[in-house]
């Protein structure tokens, strides 16, 4: 049962987006230097690392992990090991704003599947607002032209987000589950360190399969430089460890589907941080699609 929206709640659902915003920009300044799915395993590898002297307990024989350590794999395959490698191998052939436009049809994910798989009705505020966020997504795809979306042509950078954004649809809903579905964890979900430490233990295992995978026919790009290491440093205590434990908080109190709209954050703040940094001047009908994204969250959100 979620809770209503404080201040504090939105205060984490806020800052994670601007965390993953800044990840795209990070992500899209750095694709020449590392492949994808390199980038996405060393940044959990390292994060694993710091945080196991406060999580490491969980890895123990007598660890009650191993109790769930299927929903443990799932909640980390989804999260830790898909999401973010689609993410980066989106940026490889589309441009940051795009991506993140693309990744706002979240909202609509997160009600229909709560629908479909867990029987979770839409409320007419959370459909109008998820129409809202649909149509800035249609206004940024067609590039501000209506006749485009007739013959509309998507870069392989375009569906990559969009099952990313599928995927941690499901991750969210399942994330908001765990409390029902993960019994005897409670000293595990109550330590967000030992709750992320669990799901990575898993997404790294997927993430070194797929990593492996790129190398083997020959895609893997690893160039180390001082601007490769300032890029990791941020991802690694911003975007994978700070954001992970706001926005799973922010789900726990919120729930999945509001949480949801706070994902269109992303665009605005990614929009922001790309006019200095990569020098992607926003167009007319990205601002179109902001006013679109933004009315959906306000809509969705009031009680």
């Amino acid at each position: 049962m979620s809770s209503p929206l404080t201040i504090g709640t939105a205060a984490m659902l806020t800052l994670a987006p601007l965390m993953w915003a800044g990840n795209a920009i990070v992500g899209r300044l750095v694709h020449d230097l590392i492949s994808p799915f390199t980038l996405n395993l060393l940044r959990w590898c390292i994060a694993f690392v710091i945080l196991l002297p406060w999580g490491g307990y969980v890895l123990r024989k007598n660890s009650t992990m191993w109790k769930c350590w299927k929903q443990y794999a799932v909640l980390g395959v989804l999260g830790i090991g898909c999401y973010n490698a689609l993410l980066y191998l989106a940026l490889k052939t589309s441009s940051a704003i795009n991506v993140t436009l693309v990744g706002s049809s979240m909202p609509i994910w997160m009600l229909l599947i709560g629908r479909i798989w867990f029987g979770t009705a839409i409320s007419g505020r959370q459909a109008v607002g998820a129409l809202l966020s649909v149509l800035g997504v249609a206004v940024v795809l067609s590039r501000g032209d209506v006749n485009q979306l007739l013959g509309l042509h998507l870069v392989p950078g375009d569906w990559f987000i969009l099952l990313a954004t599928i995927v941690w649809s499901f991750y969210s809903w399942l994330l908001a589950r765990s409390g029902q579905t993960m019994q005897g964890q409670e000293s595990i979900r109550s330590n967000w360190v030992g709750f992320l430490m669990a799901q990575m233990l898993f997404g790294i295992a997927w993430s070194a399969l797929i990593t492996g995978g790129e190398a083997a026919v020959g895609d893997l790009v690893f160039v180390p430089s001082w601007q490769l290491a300032a890029a990791m440093l941020f991802i690694v205590i911003g975007p994978a460890i700070l954001a992970y434990r706001f926005w799973g908080e922010g789900v726990r109190r919120a729930g999945p589907a509001t949480a949801g709209f706070f994902a269109n954050l992303i665009p605005l703040f990614t929009a922001l941080l790309s006019i200095p940094v990569l020098g992607e001047v926003p167009q007319l009908y990205h601002a179109l699609a902001f006013a679109l994204i933004v009315g959906g969250i306000v809509v969705s959100s009031r009680r």
